[in-house]
């Protein structure tokens, strides 16, 4: 496939994608069997190829707030499962609408409100009802919430309040590795959550792990796992160990980069929003990113900002370089730029 392609055949598959063409899991295995730096270049090319056919050189920048630290539940992979011993953080009304007015006007296409598990909130649903509303009436923008496995009732008074979209990542479809990663967490449960949300109208982000034992037919089960939620956004995201969790010492050389999955869910999900996060490697690491086939930055942060974001390889530094300003003056120099916010309201069916 793409190893001996030249630039012509590759422009040709890539127009492939375009017109329809569908990867069978055995393009999936060759795909992600690719290792020389020459045939992943070839793969970024026709990913980049694809995704400029439909988005052009502009991107999306949704804004992270990372409003409670914590949660109820024991994921293995995540810094801020209920057993780490951390400092947590709730941040109240107030401080939500302080950070709020930091964002007017700052260019953010989403504003994504983030919270682990937190039983202050799934005690009584309504108060994180009335966050989403807070932020709406701040901002006017597009919403997305990542609030874990929302009860049905919630999802819906959260929608009439004006969130847009939904995040729920099932992080893999390999059952067996399922249950290692969100320990004692109902698989069906995630599934069904998203179909539901979907089903009312919001738009829905599923995303998986790579990194964290699973193998090429693993990701491939995940990949089709993702196919069938029908999703508006997918990601993936590199396994970082985290300190004080059951999987802090856990160490795997994998072939299966985030950058080859970021273009092969190009080739398999063209139309869709794939992120670039911040989240691992900074702005550096989201140059990479969009070079691989993403189209919309994430884990943007408020300036001068202290909230957490999910991995935080910068939770220690002095200096953050995660603001919207260090952001669009480094996609100027990738010829790229912001999207219009008509552009965004289009993914969003307006």
């Amino acid at each position: 496939m793409i190893q001996k392609m030249a630039t012509n055949e590759l422009d040709s598959f890539g127009e492939k994608i375009i017109e329809g063409f569908h990867l069978s899991d055995d393009d999936l295995r060759a795909l992600l069997s690719l290792e020389s730096e020459e045939e992943l270049e070839k793969l970024y090319y026709v990913a980049r190829k694809v995704r400029n056919y439909y988005f052009g050189n502009r991107v999306f920048l949704n804004c992270f707030i990372y409003f409670s630290t914590y949660c109820k539940n024991q994921c293995a992979f995540c810094y801020y499962n209920c057993k780490n011993e951390i400092n947590r953080y709730r941040l109240t009304r107030e401080e939500i609408k302080e950070t709020c007015k930091t964002l007017k006007g700052a260019g953010f296409h989403m504003i994504d409100l983030t919270m682990g598990e937190d039983p202050y909130y799934y005690d009584e649903p309504d108060r994180f009802v009335e966050l989403v509303r807070i932020v709406k009436e701040e901002l006017g923008l597009p919403i997305m919430i990542s609030p874990g496995v929302m009860d049905n009732l919630t999802l819906l008074k959260a929608r009439e309040e004006g969130a847009n979209f939904f995040a729920l990542y099932q992080e893999t479809y390999d059952r067996e590795l399922y249950e290692k990663l969100r320990v004692g967490q109902s698989f069906e449960g995630r599934f069904n959550a998203r179909r539901f949300a979907k089903e009312q109208g919001y738009c829905v982000e599923d995303g998986i792990l790579t990194g964290v034992g699973n193998d090429v037919e693993s990701t491939i089960k995940s990949l089709r796992g993702m196919k069938a939620n029908d999703p508006d956004m997918v990601r993936v995201m590199t396994f970082l160990p985290q300190e004080g969790t059951p999987l802090e010492d856990f160490k795997e050389n994998s072939n299966l980069s985030e950058l080859k999955i970021i273009a092969i869910l190009r080739l398999l999900f063209p139309k869709c929003l794939i992120p670039a996060s911040l989240d691992l490697e900074g702005i550096d690491g989201m140059v990479h990113r969009l070079n691989a086939g993403a189209n919309i930055v994430t884990s943007i942060l408020p300036s001068d900002s202290r909230l957490e974001g999910v991995a935080n390889y910068d939770r220690d530094l002095e200096e953050r370089d995660r603001d919207i300003k260090s952001v669009i003056k480094r996609l100027a120099t990738m010829g790229m730029e912001p999207a219009l916010q008509a552009d965004f309201e289009k993914v969003l069916g307006y």
